[in-house]
């Protein structure tokens, strides 16, 4: 294991973690570690980081299940960069997938495409909406859609408030890329539950026409 005195913490006071499975050595994850995070990773024997974007400690698995019990730890060359291989209970990526370098199933190029063909106009909430539904009457091998589906509507109800808290820190950062991305994956989320729900999306849009009439009758009324 390692010695947190030789290593070299950057100016915020973290160092990068690669994160590699000890049976198949596939990298999982890139995280990063302060020297409170590693030292409570070295105690317990099971990943803990820091969360750049929460601004706290994160134990792997505390909320998912899915633990990264540590087999070993070494440095770099140059001291400043982790290599933390594990044993897993579960997937490594937040998106449900073994690795968070695997490409996420629901945005392949190829559902990208079948969503594309389906609306003239491009890739937009309606193509996404019939894709979801198609994944959910097909049910794809290795599917990421599949996997939320079958794990029934508190996983995907889990992952709509986890979403949701990304899309608020991303907000309140003030970075537009990052909200742009975390409200993807938050709108993406959305539709699963709708579909789960037999939600179509034509629903949503009559319920907000409904209420731009009821602001307008609210607005009459006032005048009167």
């Amino acid at each position: 294991m390692v010695k947190i005195e030789e290593l070299k913490f950057d100016e915020k006071g973290l160092i990068p973690a690669v994160v590699i499975d000890d049976l198949s050595g596939e990298i999982l994850t890139l995280a990063y570690m302060n020297e409170e995070s590693l030292r409570i990773t070295l105690e317990e024997g099971r990943t803990c980081f820091w969360s750049r974007s929460r601004g706290e400690l994160w134990r792997k698995g505390e909320t998912s299940g899915n633990i990264q019990y540590v087999k070993s730890i070494i440095a770099d060359c140059d001291k400043d960069a982790l290599a933390v291989y594990v044993d897993k209970t579960g997937p490594a990526c937040h998106l449900g997938n073994e690795s968070c370098f695997e490409f996420p199933v629901f945005v392949s190029e190829d559902e990208n495409t079948e969503a594309s063909s389906n609306d003239e106009e491009g890739f937009g909430l309606d193509g996404l909406y019939s894709l979801l539904e198609s994944r959910k009457k097909e049910m794809p091998e290795k599917s990421y859609t599949t996997y939320l589906f079958k794990s029934g509507m508190d996983k995907i109800l889990k992952k709509v408030g986890e979403e949701s808290t990304e899309v608020i820190i991303a907000g309140k950062g003030g970075d537009k890329k990052e909200a742009v991305y975390e409200i993807a994956d938050l709108a993406y989320h959305l539709l699963v539950m709708m579909v789960e729900m037999g939600i179509d999306v034509e629903d949503v849009r009559d319920e907000l026409a409904s209420r731009h009439i009821i602001d307008e009758k609210i607005k009459q009324e006032k005048m009167v």
